[in-house]
């Protein structure tokens, strides 16, 4: 499997990134991941590596190539901050896979999620899940399989 350069996690449950972490970590799909609590926080991360706003030799900011992001956030939501990641530089967003991870089955999430171009995951994250994910949208990963 591919590995990925890494990986961000949005949810405002701490438990919920703190398990997604540890089951990514087993998977050694990434050598970095970061969790953010609310929409807001991980929108400002995206803002600043996009626009090369960090000191690079941080090695806390990284562009992850896939994000895992919850709907139902205090601060600012999944929607929200998918409204401010489609005003990022496109070159930046180009290599980036979406993922919604949410409990919601409700048809109006589903279709928000399409316009997004957003895969869109019920919750618990699965290690299937994140092989489909990966093979799905990472080449490399096809011609490994």
């Amino acid at each position: 499997m591919k590995k990925l350069s890494g990986v961000l996690l949005i949810d405002d449950d701490d438990t919920t990134n703190f398990l997604n972490q540890r089951l990514l970590e087993r998977m050694q799909v990434t050598d970095n991941i970061r969790t953010f609590v609310n929409g807001k926080q991980a929108f400002d991360y995206l803002y600043n590596v996009s626009n090369n706003n960090y000191e690079q030799t941080d090695g806390n900011y990284f562009q992850p190539e896939l994000i895992f992001l919850d709907i139902s956030m205090p601060v600012m939501d999944g929607f929200e901050m998918l409204d401010l990641y489609e005003r990022l530089n496109p070159e930046f967003r180009k290599n980036i896979i979406l993922a919604v991870l949410t409990t919601s089955t409700h048809p109006q999430d589903t279709d928000a999620a399409q316009k997004y171009s957003a895969e869109y995951l019920t919750k618990p994250l699965t290690a299937d899940k994140v092989k489909n994910l990966i093979y799905k949208h990472f080449s490399s990963a096809k011609q490994e399989a």
